[in-house]
């Protein structure tokens, strides 16, 4: 496929989705993309197309739709069909078609918390201490007697809210009834593993692997909670900035080695290697670097602000991922920072309304200003509204952070639709 021009079928609808189709575009390699079913902000990316008659969950209407288009590359953007093994249905039956994403056994390292952390309990990879549940009452027995604070985390997929961080016994308790016995996170709370908190800084590491070697973006800072401060519930993730200067080039050096070598090479032993991007969520302890978790696919708002820092070419990385030549590569980073401030609708992570009317202005991406569109849609008379929680992104690179983080907010003083939330404290950490 190396002389071949690359007909790209991209599926997925968030901020995520327009970052990648965005950055693709820039590619000579990269002919055309079809976006399942896309957003407000991947209409308008060069070579796109919003696909909206195919369902991004029904394989067979994928494979049937990417052969009638003679498409040559799937890139699965969401967990869900990677978990739901979009990538063994298509090499099954469409094997010209490349896909850039796991198979559904490497996909559980996402898909089952209590697969990926016995994976790190047989391949001695530094996490937290913890113990799997699938019976309630053992579960509370369990939280009743341990002596550290816990974390509880749904075994399955909960769309990035599945983590309930408890301040005592009494919320404990709680967090466990709502998660196995009312369900709040479905068929997702079957099991559940209690974990031992961690204190620290918590940084994301986005890596690309073919299975053997292992190429990393800068590490980025993601702001998990709805309010300034890390107050308030657990959200897919309100902001980002990378490069974080909370992790030196010491402990880089540390993680590649005690980390992210191991769980590729661990993967590998165990006959599931991994080939896509592997996202690793760490806390940095007063004893080293420890896994939080595993994501098998690119972070989102980790993206927004990680792809625009990327200087190699996207596409040629993820050619290079699906057919094993990682290691002739390399990756160009710019000198840069970068921040993304997520834009929401009121009421998230709640419930909150869809279809309000909203006006984005115009990026100035020469800048170094960008707008990344998750939760939108254009209506067929030009008017974009909101469709989705986290809704819409600010995204700036700058010499210094500061820069980078002064522009973001600049950018989002462009975003305007009623009831809109965002956090005003990204990147404070770093800038204290």
């Amino acid at each position: 496929m190396s002389t071949q021009q690359m007909r790209i079928l991209l599926v997925g609808n968030g901020g995520r989705e327009h970052t990648l189709a965005w950055k693709l575009s820039q590619s000579e390699k990269v002919e055309c993309i079809h976006v399942v079913p896309g957003n407000g902000g991947t209409a308008g990316v060069p070579k796109c197309q919003n696909i909206t008659s195919v369902k991004d969950n029904d394989f067979a209407a994928l494979v049937e739709h990417a052969k009638a288009h003679h498409l040559n590359f799937l890139i699965p953007g969401p967990e869900a069909p990677l978990v739901a093994g979009i990538t063994d249905y298509f090499d099954e039956n469409a094997p010209s078609i490349m896909v850039f994403g796991p198979s559904k056994q490497a996909a559980q390292m996402e898909g089952s918390k209590t697969f990926s952390k016995d994976f790190m309990k047989q391949h001695r990879i530094p996490t937290a201490s913890y113990e799997n549940f699938t019976d309630y009452g053992a579960a509370r027995n369990y939280q009743d007697v341990v002596s550290h604070r816990v974390v509880i985390k749904a075994d399955g997929l909960a769309a990035g809210k599945g983590v309930i961080i408890p301040k005592d016994n009494r919320e404990a308790r709680h967090a466990l009834q709502s998660i196995m016995r009312e369900h709040e996170f479905g068929d997702a709370g079957n099991s559940v593993v209690i974990e031992e908190f961690l204190e620290g800084d918590e940084i994301s590491i986005l890596s690309f692997s073919d299975g053997k070697t292992i190429l990393s973006l800068p590490p980025a800072q993601d702001h998990k909670r709805i309010g300034d401060g890390d107050t308030g519930p657990n959200t897919g993730g309100m902001g980002t900035y990378a490069p974080t200067p909370l992790v030196t080039k010491e402990q880089l050096e540390e993680i590649e080695r005690m980390i992210l070598k191991p769980t590729i090479e661990g993967m590998a032993a165990e006959g599931f290697p991994f080939r896509g991007c592997l996202f690793t969520g760490l806390m940095l302890t007063k004893t080293g670097p420890k896994v939080l978790e595993y994501n098998v696919r690119f972070g989102d708002p980790e993206s927004q602000s990680c792809l625009p820092l990327l200087k190699s070419d996207l596409a040629e990385l993820m050619q290079a991922c699906c057919d094993g030549t990682l290691a002739s590569k390399s990756i160009e980073i710019a000198p840069l920072s970068a921040c993304t401030v997520v834009v929401a609708a009121g009421g998230y992570p709640g419930s909150y309304a869809k279809g309000t009317p909203m006006k984005v202005q115009a990026p100035r991406e020469k800048d170094g200003m960008f707008v990344f569109h998750a939760g939108t849609t254009l209506g067929e008379d030009g008017q974009l509204k909101t469709n989705g929680g986290r809704v819409i992104a600010a995204t700036a690179t700058g010499e210094t952070l500061r820069e980078a983080v002064d522009k973001a907010y600049r950018g989002v003083e462009g975003i305007e639709f009623e009831g809109m939330q965002f956090r005003k404290d990204i990147a404070q950490r770093a800038l204290r």
